[in-house]
């Protein structure tokens, strides 16, 4: 495999894993040891202990692997030694492995690896994982580009394994919400809906010790996931068309980077395969609070996430009520009150050791569950490679709509979990989609 950048922040002049090295990294054998891995680590749900390695020693230490009751944190790794270190004391594992590599090769117990590692070596990570007999679950984006997204879900679907994204978004307490209120039919019409990922002086992650980060004037709409979970994660459909643009400043970091983008905010506008309005703003630069926030409308209710400038979490709902606007004019008064949005982490959505807040709004806690159960009961998981790739892939698309001035793009469907075999390679009502989305609520 060469010498593994992943694991640590990658330079600009570093070496990249490309795919094909990472396709042909584990050997010809790759696609019978998957499948035999499954066999290896078959146990009744209830005894079970999901075997994982840790990849990646900065956002990889933040999730709660030690605390689930059916998981062993079985080895970590990471290029640096003292984030190595630290994923050792975290979670209490006294076996660490100095690659990825490495872990593939020697780590013959471990059955998941979780990606934390930079955005551009997701793909080539997942797929030698994944070929390795691994299931995955992987930071976010999914990938790069389109190509990467048909190889990903190419690979999971020959190894037959579980791929996950680690989409903090789905699992934030004001989209939880927002879901059960689409399945209990209370927006009506969802019609349209506005989610925004803001974080001005993020370029504070660009450089360290003097090199150059993969954040490096990364494109902000090929950031997309945060906001794309607002749409896809609620109502389950799909994004077809996007016009984006983009706007920069005079910022060193647009104006030498290897992705050649000159953007460090970019606002795009998507069309649902309902015909639905759906527009994101991914925003890096600016004066603006920083957070991730959305706005779902319907024709009965409607839902605004607190808005960072003063504006609670609120509902509004649709009236037959009269008032006049300003200008005399009659409209219709809708209802406004203040929503509390429940903190569902306490609740027994999560076993009892993970009911406790954690990072990205409470959604630690819920991915760390979400893994680890779906491998236990042999389900997909919410997020899997299908749901992976519907969130990425607009936000590629998207950006290069900007490069083009705004030109209106179709975006490519890679396809639903009900398209393709279950995992396990035999039907089974544990991997329906309808059984994944009865877990989101909590009820078996």
């Amino acid at each position: 495999m060469g010498r593994d950048v992943s694991q640590g922040d990658r330079n600009q002049g570093g070496t990249l894993w490309t795919r094909r090295r990472a396709v042909r990294a584990i050997g010809a054998s790759a696609l019978s040891t998957a499948f035999l891995a499954r066999s290896v680590h078959a146990a009744e749900p209830a005894e079970r202990k999901v075997r994982i390695g840790i990849v990646g020693g900065r956002f990889g230490a933040s999730f709660q692997w030690h605390e689930h009751p059916q998981c062993i944190v079985a080895g970590v790794s990471d290029l640096r030694p003292e984030r190595r270190a630290n994923l050792q004391k975290v979670y209490g594992c006294e076996r660490a492995y100095e690659s990825l590599e490495v872990l593939l090769r020697d780590g013959k117990d471990i059955e998941a690896v979780g990606i934390f590692t930079e955005a551009p070596n997701h793909v080539p990570h997942a797929v030698a994982a994944l070929r390795a007999g691994k299931h995955v679950i992987s930071a976010v984006p999914a990938a790069m580009t389109l190509e990467e997204c048909a190889l990903l879900v190419d690979t999971v679907r020959r190894t037959g394994l579980t791929y996950m994204m680690a989409e903090t978004g789905f699992w934030q307490q004001h989209t939880i919400s927002a879901r059960r209120f689409f399945q209990e039919g209370r927006f009506g019409k969802l019609y349209a809906a506005h989610s925004m990922y803001r974080h001005a002086g993020i370029e504070a992650l660009a450089v360290e010790n003097g090199k150059r980060t993969w954040r490096y004037g990364f494109p902000p709409i090929h950031y997309p996931t945060h906001c794309t979970v607002h749409m896809i994660g609620v109502t389950g459909e799909r994004l077809k068309a996007v016009s984006c643009t983009g706007w920069g400043d005079d910022s060193p970091f647009l104006k030498d980077n290897v992705y050649a983008n000159p953007f460090s905010n970019e606002t795009a506008e998507f069309l649902t395969e309902k015909d639905h309005s759906f527009r994101v703003e991914v925003w890096w630069s600016g004066a603006h609070v920083g957070g991730e926030r959305a706005e779902w409308y319907g024709d009965r209710m409607s839902f605004l996430c607190p808005n960072g400038y003063g504006q609670p979490a609120t509902i509004v709902r649709a009236s037959e009520l009269k008032e006049l606007d300003t200008g005399g004019f009659q409209r219709a008064a809708a209802k406004v009150e203040k929503y509390d949005i429940p903190q569902w982490w306490k609740t027994d959505m999560l076993p009892e050791p993970l009911r406790h807040d954690s990072g990205h709004e409470g959604s630690h806690t819920f991915i760390t569950h979400e893994f680890i159960d779906a491998l236990v009961n042999e389900r997909r998981p919410a997020v899997d490679v299908y749901e992976a790739v519907a969130y990425t892939a607009p936000g590629i698309v998207a950006h290069r709509s900007a490069l083009r001035g705004g030109e209106r793009l179709w975006i490519p469907d890679f396809g639903r979990p009900e398209d393709t075999p279950c995992p396990s390679g035999s039907p089974s009502a544990r991997h329906t989609p309808a059984a994944s989305r009865r877990r989101l609520f909590g009820r078996r």
